[in-house]
């Protein structure tokens, strides 16, 4: 698939099933990560790759945090089982540095680049994925089960796997709607 295929049809695989990138791929993943958008080249990220019986204690600490944060009885039951949507999950979380001329929300952008990029890589080798956020996201009780300074931030989970099913077609948006020349004549 050519670059730009695969950029014009991006989207978001939410069913997802074994096998999850291994070896090359998961390498290439990694590696597509780290070329991200970086002002001052701070790496300003952080990864966790979670399967197997990771995603048992992921859930848990999803569990964990939906009772530490009164959440209905419907959301706790739930909690533990959403990292089951997928066999891999790889969380993406800033790792904040101080700069003068780099301010938090320029790293966190760097490091949300690098969610896009790995799940391009992703797709490129046959493999979809989601980039998930919500309550767990921004949760200190799952911040500091997953050893992520408080100072830093979640910028969510990409669940990577195998498609279990096609997409529906996805209506391609107007351009004219978004982008206009400025300043305008």
């Amino acid at each position: 698939m050519d670059a730009l295929t695969l950029l014009l049809n991006r989207r978001s695989q939410p069913r997802l099933s074994a096998p999850a990138p291994q070896g090359d791929a998961l390498e290439n993943i990694k590696q597509a990560a780290l070329r991200a958008p970086d002002h001052a080249g701070l790496t300003p990220w952080q990864f966790l790759v979670i399967e197997g019986k990771g995603l048992d204690k992921l859930g848990t600490l999803f569990e964990q945090s939906a009772i530490d944060n009164d959440k209905s009885e419907r959301e706790i039951q739930r909690a533990p089982q959403l990292p089951e949507r997928a066999p891999m999950i790889i969380v993406i979380a800033t790792q904040y540095k101080e700069h003068e001329k780099v301010p938090q929300n320029e790293q966190f952008a760097s490091a949300a680049c690098a969610a896009m990029a790995m799940q391009m890589a992703a797709v490129a080798q046959g493999f979809q994925g989601i980039w998930r956020t919500g309550d767990y996201a921004h949760c200190s009780i799952v911040k500091a089960g997953l050893g992520i300074a408080e100072q830093d931030e979640i910028v969510g989970y990409m669940y990577l796997g195998t498609p279990s099913q096609d997409l529906p077609e996805k209506p391609v948006p107007t351009t004219a709607d978004f982008f206009r020349v400025w300043p305008a004549s």
